[in-house]
């Protein structure tokens, strides 16, 4: 086994870690005398409520610490390595990644591709399963780590090859049947190329993929996001209207048969089938407690529920602000009826919602995740954009203020020579953001669905 040097690079205050005198460049050697392999055996070995560690300090000294602690209760430390240990790389070449659809020139960052089965436990990352030997999965059902995320695409083996274009896709669904009998929480996700995976496959796809649940507690049915730099990869095409209220016609049909079997919803679409197809979203209960929010299935309906609630909370006033929002194609119509909801209270509040078109992209990317600094730039530039221009968390890093080709919120706003506000995820950031003067609070995103890579969703 590698050995590998887990160095902590923070003691959050307050925790037991700040107690033991723990400091940034300690390092952490072991556990009840066992090695440290990687967050798994981290995570599991201290689920107990008396640890020994054996302790590294910067100056060459081993300190070792006995800590009595609650069953789950953690060191309240972080690692210069999350995972504590190396990112295992995409071996898939599937033919929708959106890595391979970026331009050249952005930062190396974004082009690595991962498929590491520890991520999909610690960040909800979806995984294709190729990349996970046999001693992991022994692992995963030794810990009982859940939920895991998999990356399906399809459950005919030899159309899996295909996609991802690896000749060991198939074979390696047959790791789901070891994590169904292991009881390890799974949840899924297909993305739909048209004329390859949906229609008949997807119908394939879907009844072998119920005989898992409710251990496979939800499928998410995605759309492929096609940008302009496709030169050379496999010819996909947009899904149209039709297309859309024929994939929800499936799923509710799915939905049903499911909800008599096993009192879920089982199988969802994603908020871009609703407003491809021109249909309402569904009521909140057809969501199963949002499992799938991370995949744009729900986002939606729980951001119309969220601004409503937070409306009812507050007395309409006449207070006066111009603001605008800025936003993806996909969002922008359904963000608009938002903010008419919180102007038939505050009636003297201005909001103009400005479309961004993804000219960096393509104007096939309508999600507003993956718009860049430029185009806001380019697009808003002479725009009427009152007092602030609010743009989702999405648009950026995770926990940074800088958009996916760089620039940050500080050079796009004063470009604008207008205060930028970035909107957390729940609703009532939003309707906040739109009454209130910008509080300049601490930026964060949450990883959402935008087809950036082959296994996850949501890197950015």
């Amino acid at each position: 086994m590698k050995k590998n040097l887990h160095v902590i690079s923070r003691v959050l205050p307050g925790s037991i870690g700040e107690e033991l005198e723990l400091e940034p460049g300690d390092i952490l050697v072991s556990i009840n005398g066992q090695p440290v392999e990687d967050v798994f055996d981290y995570r599991y070995l201290m689920n107990d409520e008396l640890v020994e560690l054996l302790i590294r300090k910067k100056n060459g000294e081993e300190w070792e610490l006995e800590v009595e602690k609650d069953y789950e209760e953690d060191l309240g430390v972080e690692f210069e390595n999350s995972l504590m240990d190396d990112y295992r790389s995409c071996s898939n070449h599937c033919i929708f990644c959106f890595i391979d659809q970026m331009p050249p020139g952005m930062r190396e960052t974004l082009y690595f591709k991962d498929d590491d089965s520890r991520l999909s436990f610690l960040q909800g990352n979806y995984v294709t399963l190729t990349n996970m030997s046999d001693y992991d999965l022994e692992r995963i059902i030794k810990f009982h780590l859940s939920p895991i995320n998999v990356s399906f695409q399809a459950m005919n083996p030899e159309l899996r090859c295909k996609m991802l274009h690896n000749r060991f896709a198939g074979d390696a669904l047959k790791k789901v049947d070891r994590l169904y009998e292991g009881g390890v929480t799974m949840n899924g996700q297909i993305v739909l190329c048209k004329g390859v995976n949906d229609r008949e496959e997807l119908e394939y796809s879907l009844e072998k993929l119920s005989a898992y649940a409710p251990v496979l507690q939800s499928v998410s049915i995605v759309p492929v996001g096609l940008s302009k730099f496709r030169d050379g990869l496999y010819p996909l095409e947009s899904f149209t209207k039709e297309d859309a209220e024929h994939l929800i016609e499936q799923v509710e049909r799915w939905q049903k048969i499911m909800m008599e079997k096993h009192g879920i919803h089982f199988v969802h679409a994603s908020d871009e089938w609703y407003i491809l197809a021109g249909r309402n979203m569904p009521e909140e209960g057809r969501y199963d407690g949002y499992l799938q929010l991370e995949n744009g299935v729900g986002m939606m309906r729980l951001l119309e529920t969220e601004v409503k609630e937070r409306l009812s909370q507050l007395e309409g006033d006449d207070r006066k602000i111009q603001a605008s929002v800025a936003t993806g194609k996909l969002a922008a119509p359904f963000i608009k009826k938002m903010t008419e909801l919180v102007q038939e209270k505050f009636p003297n509040i201005s909001v103009s919602v400005y479309t961004i078109k993804n000219e960096f992209f393509g104007e096939k990317i309508t999600v507003s995740g993956l718009i860049t600094g430029q185009d806001l730039k380019t697009q808003l530039k002479d725009r009427q954009l009152g007092e602030k221009v609010l743009i989702p968390c999405n648009m950026l890093r995770s926990g940074e203020d800088v958009f996916l080709d760089d620039l940050t919120v500080e050079m796009v706003s004063e470009a604008l020579g207008t205060e930028i506000v970035v909107v957390d995820e729940p609703g009532a950031d939003l309707v906040d953001c739109l009454i209130n003067p910008p509080d300049h609070k601490k930026i964060r995103r949450r990883q959402i669905y935008e087809q950036t890579s082959s296994s996850n969703s949501g890197k950015a």
